[in-house]
């Protein structure tokens, strides 16, 4: 029972030692002079800048597709044009 109390008490005593360090390391964060907070920071403003980023891609890919899309259709009309021009040619002939 003596030995499982002083694990208890020791790892009561790390658990506490633990909290503290997390607690520092909560502080270092919201203080934007320390190192850790900086890189937060600048991670923070790249994972910004690439969601904007990719935003911005997929409206450009949607437009692309409407665009591709358009094109489709005039190629499939002048493919019945020409097609309707090659057998009036036939006939002149």
């Amino acid at each position: 029972v003596a030995a499982l109390q002083d694990e208890k008490n020791s790892l009561i005593s790390e658990n506490e030692i633990m909290n503290d360090r997390l607690e520092q390391l909560d502080d270092s964060i919201d203080d934007p002079n320390t190192v850790v907070a900086k890189k937060y920071f600048h991670a923070q403003l790249q994972l910004e800048q690439l969601q904007e980023e990719n935003f911005r891609l997929e409206a450009a890919k949607d437009d692309y597709r409407v665009h591709c899309e358009d094109l489709e259709k005039q190629l499939i009309e002048l493919q019945h044009r020409n097609n309707e021009l090659t057998s009036l040619a036939e006939e002149s002939r």
